[in-house]
C-alpha cells in the first residue's frame, strides 16, 4: 500500500482511486464495513484497490496493521467522524498530515466561535449551556439572547441543531436536549439569518483558493434539513474576491492553512457569517460536482496533499464544466425504506438526472428533521447553477421514496405462527 484512506465518504471513493492511479500510487481502503461503500466499489474493477475490514476506531490496532506492512507514503481522511483517529495515526507513523490540535479545535464548534470572535471574524460568541432548568434558560436569554442557535460541539449532519425563536421554544428545547446524548458539549451561539452557502476551498502553505461556493437550500425553520445544493454560485467578481480574502482570514485564525476545506456560511445583512468549518473535501456529492463543474479530478488535490506535497490544483486553471445541482430525496414518513418509485422517468427529463442511493431495501428511516432521513440523491446538470437546480428539482419531484410503517412487535404467548393454528 502507498496510500492509506481511513474510511470515505458516501461517494467519490472512484474518483480517489483514479487520482492515485495517475500519480502512480496504490490505494487502500481501511474500513470497518465494505458494505457502505457498494455503490463505488461495484462501478470500480475487483482490482482497483485494496479494502481492508477492521476496527478503524482502534488507534492501536490502526498502527501495528499498517507498521507490519510497507509503510505507506500518505493518509487520507475525509470524515468528520475519523479526522481524529486520522490525526493521531499519520502522527505515530511520521505521515504528512496537519497539527492534530488544529484539527480537534476544527471538530470543536464552540472553541472556533470562540476564537473567531476573538479575531474579530464573527458577531456572535459562543455561550456553554448548563444545566436545563430556568437558570439556564435565563442565561441564555441574556447571552447569546434571541433568536438563538443551540447544537452540538462536535456534531455532523445537522443533529442535535435546534432554533429557538421566544422563551417557551427555549424551555422546550433545554428539555429535549436534556435527554439526548452528545458527541461533544451543547453549546448557545446567536441566530445569523440569511441564505447559506458552503465555501469549497483548497489551501497550501498559508494560502487559501476559493475553488467556488455551493448554495444550500434548507427546510422551513426551525429545521435545518439540508435539502437542495447547487454549484458554481455566480457571485459578480468583486464579492467573490471579498469572499476569498475573508475565508483566507477565517481559516487562518484557527490555523487550518492545508487542504481542503468545507466551510459553510450565512450571507446576512452585514456579510458573512460562519456555521461551521469542516476540515475535509465537502459530503454529498459534493465532490463529484466539484469534479464536473471544473473539469478536473479534484482527488488528485487529496492524494497530493497526503504526500506533503503543493497540489497543482493550486495553480491551475481548471478547464471547467456544467454546472450541478442535487436534491436529497427523503421519504413522507419514517418507516422501513422499501424502494424509490419514478427511476424510471429520469431518462427523459432536461440535465441528465441521476439517481445515487444511499441506503438499501430495508433500512430503517427514524428521523425526518436532519439529513440522517434521506435514502438518495437525485442529480442533474445545467449551463448555470441555477438551471442545474431547476433540473434537479423537476427530476426529485418525478420521484418518490417509499417507506412502510415499523410492524408492531409480536404479543407475547398465544398460539404458533401463520400455520400453526
Amino acid at each position: 500500500m502507498s496510500i492509506v484512506c481511513l474510511e470515505s465518504l458516501t461517494f467519490g471513493l472512484g474518483h480517489l482511486v483514479r487520482a492515485a492511479d495517475a500519480l502512480g500510487e496504490r490505494l487502500t481502503l481501511l474500513t470497518r464495513d465494505r458494505s457502505y461503500y457498494t455503490y463505488e466499489l461495484e462501478r470500480l474493477p475487483a482490482e482497483a484497490l485494496d479494502v481492508v475490514e477492521t476496527d478503524t476506531f482502534d488507534v492501536d490496532g490502526l498502527t501495528a496493521l499498517l507498521e507490519r506492512s510497507p509503510r505507506p507514503r500518505g493518509l487520507i481522511s475525509s470524515t468528520d467522524t475519523w479526522t481524529l483517529v486520522a490525526a493521531e495515526l499519520a502522527e505515530r507513523l511520521g505521515l504528512p498530515g496537519l497539527d492534530p490540535a488544529v484539527l480537534r479545535l476544527t471538530r470543536d464548534k464552540s472553541a472556533v466561535r470562540r476564537r473567531l470572535y476573538e479575531a474579530g471574524l464573527t458577531r456572535g460568541r459562543a455561550v456553554p449551556v448548563t444545566g436545563a432548568g430556568p437558570e439556564a434558560a435565563e442565561a441564555l436569554l441574556k447571552e447569546p439572547g434571541l433568536p438563538a442557535v443551540l447544537k452540538d460541539t462536535a456534531g455532523t449532519g445537522s443533529q442535535n441543531v435546534w432554533l429557538v425563536r421566544d422563551p417557551a421554544e427555549l424551555d422546550a428545547v433545554l428539555a429535549e436536549a436534556a435527554r439526548r446524548e452528545f458527541r461533544g458539549r451543547l453549546f448557545a451561539e446567536p441566530y445569523f439569518a440569511g441564505p447559506v452557502y458552503s465555501a469549497e476551498t483548497l489551501g497550501w502553505d498559508g494560502r487559501t483558493r476559493l475553488l467556488g461556493v455551493s448554495s444550500r437550500l434548507m427546510s422551513p425553520e426551525p429545521y435545518f434539513r439540508e435539502e437542495i445544493t447547487a454549484f458554481p454560485v455566480a457571485f459578480p467578481e468583486p464579492r467573490r474576491a471579498a469572499l476569498e480574502r475573508w475565508l483566507g482570514d477565517v481559516l487562518a485564525a484557527v490555523g487550518y492553512t492545508d487542504r481542503f476545506a468545507h466551510v459553510e456560511f450565512v450571507l446576512t445583512a452585514d456579510g458573512p457569517e460562519i456555521v461551521e468549518i469542516n476540515p475535509r473535501i465537502g459530503g454529498a456529492l459534493v465532490g463529484e460536482g466539484l469534479c464536473r463543474a471544473l473539469g478536473v479530478n479534484v482527488y488528485e488535490a487529496l492524494v497530493e496533499a497526503a504526500l506533503g506535497r503543493r497540489p497543482a490544483l493550486m495553480d491551475a486553471e481548471p478547464p471547467g464544466g456544467p454546472a450541478v445541482a442535487f436534491v436529497l430525496g427523503y421519504p413522507a414518513a419514517p418507516g422501513v425504506f422499501t424502494g424509490v418509485a419514478g427511476l424510471e422517468r429520469l431518462a427523459g427529463l432536461p440535465g441528465s438526472p441521476a439517481w445515487y442511493p444511499v441506503r438499501s431495501v430495508g433500512d430503517p428511516v427514524e428521523h425526518l428533521a436532519d439529513s440522517r432521513g434521506y435514502a438518495g440523491i437525485v442529480y442533474a446538470e445545467g449551463e448555470t447553477a441555477e438551471l442545474a437546480t431547476h433540473h434537479a428539482v423537476a427530476a426529485a419531484n418525478a420521484l418518490r421514496v417509499l417507506t412502510e410503517p415499523v410492524a408492531p412487535p409480536a404479543a407475547a404467548g398465544g398460539g404458533g405462527g401463520a400455520d400453526g393454528g
